[in-house]
């Protein structure tokens, strides 16, 4: 159990895809202008996340390793990926049409976002025994991709109410800022396992 843990917060705080490993930046910067699209964003990825490893730890496993096929891990990861956005992309537009149009092109471009395809083949590299410890990773993933989300978010709506020289407005304040969130999580280094020891 303690094991779990460390995997899970681990994954949120100190290797966070988007503040510590520098996945998943495109989304993190086109949709962390409101919140509920950015919360949207978040559960959508946070679900391809944890499925893909769902589907592609078994295959690579038990399929691709077994016929020393392990180096078309990438293409078949992507290709599963593609397909489980392809899910969540009709079940937006049939259930919540309002989220599914403000996440606009950004919900098919999750297909190749590197933070999901990244939490698949980390969860190779990483060796995971079991299936079920490369999906708590997936999920820790997905929520520090949430939470990278919710705060950067909420740092966003600061940065647009504060009077930033002219030549800092736009993309420079947003690198900026985020490169400050970024730092940020770096304190919570060695926190995990000094908690769970």
């Amino acid at each position: 159990m303690k094991e779990l843990f460390v995997i899970l917060f681990t994954g949120i705080l100190t290797e966070n895809f988007v503040l510590n490993k520098f996945l998943g930046i495109c989304p993190f910067l086109g949709v962390s202008k409101k919140m509920d699209s950015a919360v949207g964003m978040s559960i959508a990825v946070t679900f391809v996340m944890v499925m893909s490893t769902a589907v592609t730890w078994p295959i690579y496993t038990y399929v691709l390793v077994p016929r020393d096929l392990a180096y078309m891990q990438t293409i078949v990861f992507i290709l599963i990926i593609a397909a489980l956005v392809q899910v969540v992309e009709m079940i937006l537009k049939k259930f919540i049409p309002a989220l599914y149009r403000a996440l606009g092109i950004y919900l098919p471009l999750i297909t190749t976002n590197c933070a999901v395809l990244g939490v698949t083949v980390l969860n190779i590299d990483k060796g995971f025994e079991n299936l079920g410890l490369a999906i708590v990773n997936a999920l820790g993933a997905g929520l520090g991709f949430l939470l990278a989300m919710v705060l950067f978010c909420g740092v966003r709506s600061r940065v647009e109410r504060a009077d930033v020289p002219e030549s800092f407005q736009g993309i420079p304040i947003t690198l900026i800022a985020a490169a400050i969130v970024s730092v940020s999580f770096m304190g919570f280094t060695g926190l995990v396992e000094g908690i769970f020891q």
